[in-house]
């Protein structure tokens, strides 16, 4: 039979005019806002944004005759972008403290003397979607029909169409005929209407393509009944209130007579496919329908349908009617089946090839730039709220990770991994911790430095005591010589006597001498403590320290030699467990969290802000299921290894070397503990010797001052003792008991008296010659804290030193000639040893081995 396209050559659609709208100007109403509500500053920064805005407004008001169809359709895409841009930003109301001064007008497209006035964006929102969609269907309209490439970009642009309306129909629409002023297009009925009307020309063009195309009956029946099927649901809408007397008649016969014939083309298609498998009695039954259906359909819309679209209806009734004779006389002659009634047929097939265009991309403003720096409190504060809500999720799986990374750890301490690999090959390690310590023990110069810091200690005791022994000597010569006078001049050598002088500095002389004595003893105690427990720190020469430790053997025999197999699979799930990294997948969240920038979408939301959060965090759900898949693969990992280092221990006899190991570490811990008990003393001592030193360096000067004196005396008491003896006269009141002896600067003598009294350290406070050492608590040379008597320290009823009060007296008070500018005057070269030496170990407790 043949098939002829019945509906190719009817090229009858309808397309919709454009709303009409008044001149308004939305530039000062705006600009003022700013200006109350923000600055003037901020006005003038948003100038051309206030700008583009009112040439975007003109634009659409000069209407679609003078632009192309497609600037047409870029230019209503802009601007209501920007207007999703205002919304957000600009409250336009009767309300006093919005913009209150805008007000807008738009006429019915199917009505033009109705119109509509509000102070709502969503009126002048509906009425550039309502546009938008009829220009969409302008372009489908307009579009060469004749080729393939001509319907496809006819049927896309159809279904941009439906998708503007769709798009209308649940965002906008409800809310545009909210006011106290609309018109009924773009109402929720009609909109919806329209959109069905759009699709239902969308999936014709698909239907001549596929004609065109050469389709399957069976293929063209499903697409031709899915047509009739939207221009079914577009001509109940029309039919019903409120739409039944909007439109005029010519659009609803057009409407019904289309949906007709497309049903009757899907019962022509159908039964050509039912006359190839030989049932006759349905193919029979389906084409009386299609003749019934284009019979009634001609007497009710027949007027105010095109001439065009009635030549259509007609080819298809005559192209019926021969197939149905043809199959009547075919199941007379030879089928002779029963034909069923149309009551008892099943639906028809269908195949729906088109949907309304997804608009939310086209009509995002989220990329847009205008009035980008003015952002409202309220979203402000949503922001704030979803920040909170991305910053909890990064806070929760950060938390997952960090704890999955430390049970990971922790597993493989107990396992004592990757330390037995390390040991097996030869790279055993310590912890940090104690690395460092024996790092600091062996840049101190380690347990062979102490010998030289023992020598120091014996330089400064031989330094100090050779102080000591000249200090007295110089006392003794100066006695000495003062006994040969008194013997030779007898009653006349009437000065004191030089021990009632020097009690004082003999006493401190004698308790340097104490100290000097127990130190030398305490210096003897320490080099004993190196000595014994040199085996002990011996390991801490051991460079690197990594030497020292036990290496892991292979085993001796082997009876299926697979420990470098064992060995291997260890390894590798090491490796891989390494590989599995929880930081990448942290970095991951925290870089999303650094690129979520939603203020642009939030701006240009119009609807729920929670709806949007909801859609904006669902960009970390996956990662959130990687990281649960991360932590389960590797708690896997670790069950693999687990088994893999139970059998690697037994081949390697782990015990023993973990046993040794532990000796090691407690022998390099125990070593540490001792050099710096040792050190501690050494650097005790050190400062025990410089101190010391200063003190009796000190003294010394006293006793040359002293005896520098005394000399002074010396000679002037042997010029007084000549003249007597020469019987010389002397003033009244001069005479030898009376004597006095020259102060600086003045020709007369004081009376003798007068130098003892002076010189009297009883009678003169003294200061301190050094600041002694502070007696802290002892701690013993080794092992737990104890209290046995320091290195240094011998108990004695009182400290080895005499009070600090009384070192620094002066010689000779009365005495302050030309001889004390002098630098002081020492027997013999006695050099300040250069010691100054810092414990690198703060000690808790410092030792009490050396008392001044």
């Amino acid at each position: 039979m043949a098939a002829p396209s019945s509906t190719a050559a009817t090229n009858i659609m309808l397309a919709i005019f454009e709303k009409k709208t008044t001149s308004l100007d939305l530039y000062r109403p705006l600009r003022n806002f700013i200006v109350i509500n923000y600055s003037e500053r901020e006005a003038q920064n948003l100038e051309d944004d206030l700008r583009a805005l009112k040439e975007l407004r003109s634009d659409v008001e000069r209407g679609g005759a003078v632009d192309s169809s497609t600037a047409r359709r870029d230019l209503l895409q802009n601007y209501y972008r920007a207007l999703r841009a205002v919304e957000s930003r600009f409250p336009i109301s009767p309300d006093k403290d919005h913009v209150n001064t805008v007000s807008f007008t738009w006429f019915d497209a199917f009505k033009s003397k109705r119109k509509a006035s509000q102070q709502s964006i969503h009126l002048e929102k509906a009425a550039v979607l309502f546009n938008l969609g009829a220009v969409y269907s302008q372009i489908g309209l307009s579009s060469d029909r004749s080729s393939v490439e001509g319907r496809r970009q006819a049927s896309h642009s159809f279904m941009a169409a439906s998708g503007a309306f769709s798009f209308l129909r649940d965002n906008v629409a409800m809310k545009a005929s909210m006011g106290s002023s609309t018109t009924l297009d773009v109402s929720v009925e009609c909109v919806g209407m329209l959109e069905k009307l759009m699709l239902a020309q969308a999936q014709e063009c698909v239907y001549e393509n596929s004609i065109a195309k050469g389709s399957s009956p069976g293929v063209c029946a499903k697409i031709s009944r899915q047509v009739g099927l939207f221009y079914e649901e577009a001509l109940a809408a029309l039919t019903v209130a409120p739409l039944h007397q909007h439109f005029d008649k010519a659009w609803i016969s057009h409407v019904q007579l289309k949906a007709t014939m497309f049903y009757a083309e899907a019962c022509y298609r159908y039964g050509l496919e039912l006359h190839g498998k030989e049932e006759i009695a349905e193919e029979i039954a389906r084409l009386r329908s299609g003749v019934n259906a284009l019979s009634e359909a001609k007497k009710m819309s027949s007027k105010g349908a095109a001439q065009q679209l009635l030549d259509a209806v007609n080819k298809l009734e005559t192209n019926l009617k021969s197939n149905l004779e043809t199959a009547l006389k075919e199941n007379d002659r030879v089928y002779l089946m029963r034909v069923p009634p149309a009551s008892s047929l099943t639906p028809l097939p269908t195949f729906s090839m088109v949907k309304p265009m997804a608009m939310n991309e086209v009509l995002d403003a989220s990329r847009g730039k205008m009035f980008a720096s003015l952002v409202p409190d309220s979203s402000a504060k949503s922001l704030s709220r979803y920040t909170e809500m991305v910053d909890d999720i990064i806070r929760t799986q950060a938390e997952k990770l960090q704890k999955g990374s430390e049970l990971a750890r922790v597993r493989l301490k107990e396992m004592d991994l990757p330390d037995s690999i390390l040991a097996l090959e030869g790279t055993a390690s310590l912890s940090t911790a104690l690395k460092e310590d024996v790092e600091v023990v062996q840049i101190c110069g380690g347990p062979a430095g102490l010998e030289g810091e023992l020598q120091q200690l014996k330089d400064l005791s031989r330094v100090n005591h050779e102080l000591l022994v000249q200090t007295e000597e110089l006392l003794q010569q100066e006695a000495t010589e003062d006994a040969q006078f008194r013997n030779q001049f007898g009653t006349q050598w009437t000065r004191p006597q030089s021990n009632t002088l020097t009690k004082n500095l003999l006493d401190k002389l004698n308790r340097f001498a104490a100290n000097l004595k127990r130190a030398t003893e305490s210096d003897a105690r320490i080099e004993r403590s190196v000595r014994e427990h040199s085996t002990l720190m011996s390991i801490l020469d051991s460079r690197p320290i990594e030497t020292a430790l036990p290496s892991l053997a292979r085993p001796i025999m082997s009876l299926d030699a697979n420990e470098d197999a064992v060995v291997g699979v260890l390894k590798q799930s090491l490796r891989e467990l390494e590989t599995l990294g929880t930081q990448s997948l942290e970095d991951m969240l925290k870089e999303m969290k650094r690129k979520d920038d939603i203020l642009p979408k939030l701006m240009a939301s119009t609807g729920s802000h929670d709806d949007l959060f909801r859609k904006e965090i669902s960009k970390y759900e996956h990662i959130c299921q990687e990281i649960a898949s991360n932590l389960e693969v590797q708690e896997q990992f670790l069950m693999h290894i687990q088994a893999q280092n139970d059998e690697f221990a037994a081949i390697f006899n782990l015990e023993d070397y973990k046993a040794s190991s532990e000796r090691t570490y407690k022998q390099i811990e125990a070593a540490i503990a001792k050099y710096r008990e040792i050190k501690e003393n050494i650097n005790e001592g050190l400062k025990f010797y410089v101190t010391l030193q200063d003190a009796i360096t000190q003294v010394k000067q006293q006793c040359n001052d002293f005896v520098m004196t005394r000399n002074i005396q010396c000679r002037e008491m042997i010029d007084v003792v000549q003249r007597q003896l020469a019987g010389l006269s002397f003033q009244d009141g001069k005479s030898s008991g009376g004597y006095t002896y020259p102060s600086v600067g003045e020709p007369h003598h004081a009376p003798r008296a007068s130098i003892q009294q002076q010189f009297d350290p009883g009678n003169h406070p003294q200061t301190p010659i050094y600041h002694p050492m502070p007696h802290p608590i002892q701690t013993a040379l080794y092992g737990t804290p104890q209290q046995p008597p320091s290195t240094y320290h011998s108990p004695v009823p009182s400290h080895p030193y005499p009070p600090t009060q009384n070192q620094q007296q002066p010689a000779y008070g009365g005495w302050q000639g030309s001889y004390y500018s002098a630098p002081p005057q020492h027997n013999g070269p006695i050099p300040r040893p250069p010691y100054s030496v810092q414990s690198p170990y703060p000690p808790p407790h410092q030792g009490g081995y050396y008392r001044q």
